[in-house]
């Protein structure tokens, strides 16, 4: 697994952490469960199925989608015929990943972007295998980087490089329903896309996401720190918005402000979650803390996102 240790890992910066061949065997079998059912016939269809190259013109016969007629051919025949296209045959997956700077927040073993970053050296290790494809939209706030879908280790050099731009320090606000309507846009149908983020900021992401739901299966990954959801007793505290830069002094001695603070943050993440589910996209949430590989693998199988 050499090609995943590509940079030196940093206090500031300590990266995913370890990634063990065992595990990363597990998760390529679940998203292979996902490849199988997005590729057509799973390669049982002799070449024919559906797909975007033309095969061959027939003629029409009982049972055929009407949507597949070929009218001129049909006006210049007078016999009703249909078109056959070229199955499906390689998977493509896109990548969504957040850089915006509340992912450079991490209280527990690492940032959320380390985690990000392990995610998507997982998904690529995955994706880019027996020829499929792989295509990565990143932004932040004030840059973006787009690599067009390539096959093999091209596509995982790409995600390489891609992962060279760490979240800026504050300042940038990121929007998720931008990128995702960005990535709708030329990622054309029955792609899988796995989008990585905190879903923190504006929620202005619920549309696009159920569009985008519409057309691809969706794997979006949230990830969370611990003390996103509790406050230390730790006194009078600044609490800053890394996005906005907002400043707030809070007394962290008061157990009826901890206990305001926890409801209120596990309300919204629940919140969170409930919108995901309506929009149609399989959620998983991992954290700083802890094993988030194992998770994501299993959470890839649990019943209802496995399919």
């Amino acid at each position: 697994m050499s090609v995943l240790l590509w940079r030196r890992a940093t206090p500031d910066a300590p990266g995913p952490g370890p990634m063990p061949e065992a595990v990363l065997r597990a998760l390529d079998v679940s998203v292979g469960r996902r490849v199988s059912s997005l590729l057509a016939g799973d390669f049982r269809s002799h070449g024919l199925g559906a797909g975007t190259e033309l095969a061959q013109v027939r003629e029409y016969v009982p049972g055929d989608d009407v949507r597949r007629i070929d009218w001129n051919v049909t006006a210049r025949t007078l016999v009703p015929h249909v078109r056959e296209y070229v199955a499906e045959r390689v998977l493509t997956t896109w990548l969504v990943l957040d850089a915006s700077p509340s992912m450079s927040f991490g209280t527990a073993d690492r940032r959320k972007y380390d985690v990000a970053e392990g995610v998507a050296l997982a998904v690529g290790h995955v994706a880019t295998r027996h020829g499929n494809a792989l295509g990565t939209y990143l932004f932040d706030g004030t840059r973006e980087r787009l690599s067009r879908p390539a096959q093999g280790r091209a596509g995982l050099l790409a995600l390489l490089l891609a992962l060279r731009v760490q979240p800026p320090a504050s300042g940038a606000v990121a929007s998720l329903g931008a990128a995702l309507r960005r990535v709708d846009r030329v990622a054309g149908r029955g792609r899988l896309v796995v989008v990585v983020s905190d879903f923190r900021g504006p929620r202005d992401w619920e549309r696009p996401l159920l569009e985008l739901c519409g057309r691809h299966d969706v794997v979006a990954v949230e990830i969370g720190d611990p003390r996103e959801l509790e406050l230390p007793d730790v006194g009078e505290l600044w609490l800053v918005d890394p996005e906005t830069g907002r400043r707030l002094r809070v007394d962290t001695g008061s157990r009826r402000l901890r206990e305001r603070f926890a409801a209120a943050a596990a309300a919204e993440r629940a919140e969170v979650g409930r919108a995901i589910a309506r929009a149609g996209a399989r959620h998983i949430v991992l954290s700083t803390a802890g094993d988030w590989l194992r998770r994501f693998a299993t959470g890839l199988l649990e019943k209802g996102v496995a399919g």
